[in-house]
């Protein structure tokens, strides 16, 4: 059986210089703040104009960044968001951190309300079935996730007050997401 990361040819590149200079900066209370509100909006945009190619997040910072596409859990629509992909043993985790702001994300109450899900890297796309991660997981996804983008270290600093969603994506062969 093939694994997601195969699936999707996700394979995280190393950030240059001036991208690690930008992370460190996105990691601050005020950028991440006005990340959430500038960056995730444009990250929506540009992939579909670049043919699933480029987002804002690869260019600026060199993030490995996915678009998973999951159901409202209200509204029963797709809601395609952009997140960096943390491989874990052939599978994809994403971390509910919503850029250290107090509130959990809405795609976290959509997988857990519905599992299915689809995730897309650069022109390729694959079914995934979303579990939130164990604790062994979750501690794992989070020392990967610092490996690949730093800030996750401030974000969980920051995020004290609620547990931080911790997804793993595994691979969904012949099944269809939203």
């Amino acid at each position: 059986m093939i694994t997601l990361v195969e699936a999707l040819g996700y394979v995280p590149a190393e950030p240059n210089a001036a991208q690690r200079s930008i992370q460190t900066i996105a990691a601050t209370r005020p950028a991440a703040w006005t990340l959430s509100k500038v960056l995730a909006p444009m990250d929506r945009w540009l992939p579909g104009v670049s043919n699933g190619q480029r987002t804002f997040a690869g260019i600026l910072a060199g993030l490995p960044v996915v678009t998973l596409t999951s159901t409202g859990a209200k509204s029963g629509l797709p809601r395609a968001t952009p997140l960096i992909g943390v491989p874990i043993d052939g599978s994809l985790a994403v971390l509910g951190t919503n850029y250290g702001q107090p509130a959990a994300p809405a795609w976290t109450h959509n997988l857990a309300a519905n599992p299915a899900a689809t995730v897309a890297y650069r022109e390729a796309a694959a079914p995934v079935t979303a579990r939130p991660a164990d604790d062994g997981e979750f501690e794992y996804a989070f020392d990967r996730a610092a490996g690949i983008y730093p800030g996750y270290q401030e974000y969980r600093k920051r995020v004290s007050d609620r547990p931080i969603p911790v997804f793993v994506l595994d691979h969904a062969e012949g099944a269809e997401g939203p």
